[in-house]
């Protein structure tokens, strides 16, 4: 073998012992994306969350004081009756991180003074809300979940319409939003009213 040859043969020994070698720098690179992994995973936590947990009816009433008569009174009516129809909303703390909202639909149907029928129903959702910030959370009680409570409630209400004897009742859609800043400019001037409330405070005892 010539000493060309024997140089050839130690350079590739030496190459090959190279590769075999760890890389440096590789614990580093490894520290550096489990960080990032902490790091991100510590942000979507940190993320604001809010869902409905549960959906339900906490009070309904229907008065249908004038029937049998007013079945026929209504069908004979040359104009549909007329409907006054009232909202409230109630948001109130019922744990560390869970809340509920109240959505309270009043309907009171007459012809002339003569009521045709009244009915309430109050349906109320309880929310999982989380990283939620304070300026925040106000029209999210009063405004978003009030928009998904309605369909819910509008079908209650319909259901006890019909099975009171008259066509289901279809609520026109609320603009909530309209109703949370008609408010906040009623409290701004100091003039009472409105049709939202909000306790953010501690939650009752036994709930926390």
């Amino acid at each position: 073998m010539s000493e060309n040859d024997d140089k050839t043969e130690k350079t590739g020994a030496t190459g090959a012992d190279s590769a075999s070698e760890p890389k440096a720098g590789a614990a580093p690179e490894q520290s550096g994306a489990a960080a990032a992994a902490g790091d991100a995973a510590a942000q979507g936590q940190a993320q604001p969350q809010a869902a409905m947990l549960a959906q339900y009816v906490k009070d309904l009433s229907f008065e249908n004081p004038n029937a049998p008569a007013i079945l026929q009174t209504v069908a004979q009516a040359q104009t549909p009756p007329k409907m006054d129809v009232n909202v409230g909303i109630n948001a109130r703390r019922t744990g560390e991180e869970t809340y509920e909202c109240e959505l309270k639909l009043t309907v009171t149907s007459k012809i002339d003074e003569t009521t045709v029928f009244a009915v309430e129903v109050v349906y109320a959702g309880l929310f999982g809300i989380r990283n939620l910030p304070d300026e925040v959370l106000e029209p999210f009680l009063l405004v978003q979940a009030p928009h998904l409570l309605f369909p819910f409630a509008r079908r209650v209400i319909a259901d006890a319409v019909r099975d009171g004897g008259f066509a289901p009742l279809l609520l026109e859609p609320i603009d909530f939003a309209a109703l949370y800043q008609q408010q906040r400019a009623q409290q701004q001037a100091g003039t009472p009213g409105g049709t939202g409330a909000i306790d953010l405070g501690e939650p009752p005892a036994g709930n926390a």
